[in-house]
């Protein structure tokens, strides 16, 4: 319980406003959270996230501080949420894409390397068809609504007040606290679109455990287990905002490659399918803004997920003490 007892507004209740909200409650402050849609969730980009806590395979294609918060945030999402399931990220490449793996390899760290007969005692599914495997075994992975409702729910127990479908926030507030992604590219003129696709399936002739990720020179592909035999197929990082359904093209890419896979697939029924937009800087880094009470989380690029605990943690520090991390925390709003 902190000693100095702040009016906190959150603004966006997708999964960096609901961390900032349960964990600003948590501490004693009294916090509102704004939402603009009148249903929880039914503009969050979160709901299209493949939510892979996976920060040691990030660094494969993120900055080295993706990497180092993300170690924070899955211990954070262990700490917290019940749902979050650690049974690590595998990555494969087939045989003739050996070369792909071994890239990997050598750019991410906190792996194990398997051969194809201990890929096949991992993941039986996966035998025969790739050339060994990376094996992750501290990351994580959890579905993404039931996370959400988690996440509202224990903010709401914690003391949060939950607004939704409106615009507006309280104006005697001590601080606000934007997470409202896209939705703040007016005030936030370098913030840009990056749209995600997936398709949700299910399927009982399917038994993966954990997150894997095929390397493919045109197809690369994630796949990960919801539970209750649903999985999620996503690929894509498109530089644009459109969000909606996805293309024929992408279905056939995403399709192909989850069947090339684990061939259980093919029976699979197409549950979702879908694009989100997330938001990003130029270059691809997390920030925190501050303008005196005013202060915008965003750009966590498809690392939302993984990021979002931990920017929380951030933030609550900086009100309550004045702390700031030089990686993250921008105060100049040329930089913005």
């Amino acid at each position: 319980m902190t000693s100095h007892i702040r009016k906190i507004v959150i603004r966006g209740a997708g999964v960096v406003g609901l961390w900032q909200a349960l964990t600003l409650a948590r501490r004693g402050h009294a916090v509102t959270l704004c939402e603009r849609s009148p249903v929880p969730f039914a503009h969050a980009c979160s709901l299209y996230a493949g939510a892979m806590l996976a920060p040691n395979c990030e660094k494969e294609s993120a900055d080295i501080i993706v990497r180092e918060l993300g170690l924070r945030g899955l211990a954070l999402w262990r700490e917290a949420y019940p749902g979050t399931i650690a049974n690590g990220t595998l990555v494969v490449a087939f045989k003739r894409d050996r070369a792909e793996l071994d890239r990997f390899g050598r750019m991410t760290e906190g792996h194990r390397r398997l051969s194809p007969t201990e890929l096949e005692t991992l993941e039986p599914a996966l035998a025969d068809r790739f050339a060994g495997a990376l094996h992750y075994p501290e990351e994580g992975h959890l579905s993404p609504e039931p996370a959400l409702h988690f996440l509202l729910e224990q903010a709401q127990a914690a003391g949060a007040r939950l607004r939704l479908g409106e615009e507006e926030f309280p104006p005697d507030a001590d601080v606000v606290i934007d997470c409202r992604g896209l939705a703040a590219k007016d005030e936030l003129p370098t913030l840009r679109g990056v749209r995600g696709e997936r398709i949700v399936v299910k399927s009982s002739e399917v038994s993966l455990s954990r997150p894997v990720r095929l390397l493919h020179p045109r197809f690369p592909l994630y796949v990960v287990p919801w539970g209750k035999g649903v999985y999620m197929i996503g690929a894509t990082v498109i530089e644009s905002e459109e969000i909606g359904p996805i293309s024929l093209r992408s279905a056939l890419d995403f399709l192909s490659a989850a069947y090339a896979l684990d061939p259980g697939f093919a029976e699979a029924e197409i549950v979702l399918q879908g694009a989100g937009a997330r938001p990003a800087f130029p270059d691809n880094r997390p920030r925190i803004m501050v303008s005196q009470r005013y202060i915008y989380v965003n750009g966590l690029y498809r690392h939302g997920f993984l990021l979002a605990p931990v920017m929380a943690e951030l933030v609550a520090n900086f009100i309550e003490t004045g702390a700031t991390d030089a990686e993250v925390f921008v105060a100049d709003p040329a930089q913005w």
